[in-house]
């Protein structure tokens, strides 16, 4: 009789046997699937929706009443071109492009470091009797946008992502991807105040949907409620919400009005949905308002933070997404084409008076995990119609009026599964290493407890955790000493490679995945003699790299545990 014993340590076992009759990954997250034209279309509506939350934050925290709905329609637009763009030519991963914290908290630095307008500013530069005030601040924040996109846009196309990418180990990855995650659990919590029943409805909703109809599968209606559970739990509390603002008698706050706590009377606030803004038109083209971007020296700061700050989020965005997917960890060459194209958007949007930039969306990038549908036709969906939406300010107004609770509760659930993700990749590392204690310990901690700078670029950047857990947890993980098997990564005993423990467990091999690799058209332009330097030559793919590792470190924060046997 053969005796078979699960594999518990990974110090005894390298690699788990894969199961011979389970898929390597599942026919609806994988990115080439193809699902019917309903069902398509509903999944990219709902991307729309899980997108304009994080729009939504972003956005209206820094404009509140002035051309809002005009400036959210403009934001949509470029965000669709960015998705089809990242689609077809980017990192090839079903993601949505969108604004995100990366360009908030460095704009709100920018916003109340300005000299004599502090005031105004903290108001959202609203009042008609400054009008040179509020001009300047929009072109600050347009400056911002194109400087943030030229770090985007170099970090890129220098091959400086795919270089980082390839060198991050799982413990490096983990503690990234539950930053990305914890980032935004202070203004998910304050749009879910505005009304705390709203926002616990739409959770329950959500989960119930997602989760709790497991058992049902066998059901078409209850496995296509699954895959639109985020689109029928945001349209069913929006009506709720919408009958008792109606007939309730409830009023409900602005974002600006929750993250600066102005005291005005919610009387005056009326719902857009039943008083819309007749004035707005119906089709509006994205163009400048406010004149060309202006490059200060605060723009500029906050810009550099807000770039390296989205050159990081975004790579982790892609390794989140291709965890969901159960695919390899994207390769150099993907990732910096998808930060090429981060960039090139951003700096367009910028110079034709966007707030924002774009980066990869978290939330849309954790939809995968709940609707269990991980198409790039999808998101090209996603895309057109946001492309749709940003050219009329009438119909983005519709989204506006979607109250702030149920943004924060698709907030929290969608976050909430990056930072379960990330937890994911330590079960590949050896968690009692005194190593990888320190180095999990002291990244986590430090990001968040490094103290607030005067200077508009110092202040952006340590406000960031993802910055700054990235660049602590890189650092430390290429500095301490330690084993492949402390870091997750295992040689390859025929190719003497270096891979990833996560990759191999899954059965990944070291050839390239064909999935991240452009359309066949693009790679032959690639391939052309002229186009085999700078700045081409990094978005081709590349042999796997050598990794260099040092002697693992002889003592351990942990005592020996056979020591302590034998002294017993």
């Amino acid at each position: 009789m053969v005796k078979t014993e699960r594999c518990k340590n990974l110090v005894t076992c390298k690699s788990k046997p894969l199961d011979p009759e389970k898929p390597k990954r599942a026919e609806s997250q994988d990115a080439d699937h193809r699902p019917s034209i309903l069902l398509n279309v509903a999944l990219g509506l709902q991307h729309v929706l899980v997108f304009f939350s994080l729009c939504a934050l972003v956005v209206f925290t820094l404009i509140q009443e002035v051309n809002r709905e005009r400036i959210v329609a403009h934001v949509l637009f470029y965000s669709g071109a960015a998705t089809l763009l990242q689609s077809w030519f980017g990192s090839r991963l079903p993601l949505i492009q969108a604004p995100s914290l990366d360009f908030l908290v460095p704009a709100v630095a920018l916003l109340t470091s300005q000299s004599g307008s502090h005031g105004s500013c903290k108001r959202g530069c609203i009042y008609p009797e400054e009008p040179l005030v509020i001009t300047n601040t929009f072109r600050e924040l347009s400056g911002m946008t194109v400087a943030a996109g030229l770090v985007q846009l170099a970090v890129g196309s220098t091959g400086l992502g795919g270089f980082v990418l390839r060198r991050c180990a799982p413990l490096a990855l983990a503690p990234l991807l539950c930053m990305l995650g914890f980032s935004i659990y202070r203004e998910a919590a304050l749009l879910c105040s505005d009304h705390w029943g709203i926002a616990l409805l739409a959770v329950i909703l959500l989960v119930v949907l997602s989760q709790h109809l497991r058992s049902y599968q066998h059901l078409s209606v209850i496995l296509i409620c699954r895959r639109l559970s985020v689109l029928l739990s945001v349209i069913g509390t929006w009506t709720v919400c919408a009958a008792l603002m109606r007939w309730g008698n409830i009023h409900l706050n602005s974002v600006t009005q929750i993250m600066l706590n102005k005291a005005n009377s919610t009387s005056q606030h009326s719902p857009d949905f039943i008083f819309p803004n007749h004035s707005l038109p119906w089709l509006d083209f994205p163009l400048p308002a406010w004149g060309l971007p202006l490059l200060s020296g605060r723009s500029i700061a906050a810009g550099v933070a807000a770039g390296l700050s989205a050159s990081i989020s975004s790579p982790a965005v892609y390794v989140l997404a291709a965890r969901l997917l159960r695919a390899p960890v994207p390769p150099a060459h993907a990732c910096n084409r998808g930060l090429t194209v981060d960039g090139l958007v951003s700096v367009f949007s910028g110079l034709m008076g966007a707030p924002v930039g774009q980066c990869s969306s978290v939330s849309n990038a954790c939809v995968i995990s709940l609707s269990k549908a991980g198409s790039r036709s999808t998101v090209q969906i996603a895309g057109v119609l946001l492309s749709i939406l940003g050219l009329s300010p009438r119909l983005a107004q519709i989204l506006c009026s979607i109250p702030l609770a149920i943004h924060g509760a698709v907030l929290s659930v969608t976050y909430a599964l990056a930072v379960a993700t990330g937890i994911t990749y330590f079960q590949h590392t050896d968690v009692d290493s005194g190593r990888n204690i320190f180095n999990i310990g002291f990244t986590t901690f430090m990001s968040l407890a490094l103290a607030r700078c005067v200077d508009v670029l110092l202040q952006s950047l340590l406000t960031l955790p993802v910055f700054l857990v990235g660049v602590l947890a890189f650092l430390l993980e290429h500095t301490v000493s330690g084993s492949l098997l402390e870091r997750g990564l295992v040689r390859d005993e025929g190719s003497q490679k270096i891979q990833s423990l996560a990759d191999q467990q899954q059965g990944f091999s070291h050839s390239p995945d064909p999935a991240y690799d452009p359309p066949t058209a693009v790679l032959k332009v690639l391939d052309l003699r002229g186009f085999r330097t700078v700045l081409f030559c990094a978005y081709r793919s590349s042999p796997v790299e050598e990794v260099l590792v040092t002697e693992p470190e002889m003592s351990s924060l942990l005592p020996d545990k056979k020591a302590a046997v034998g002294s017993d």
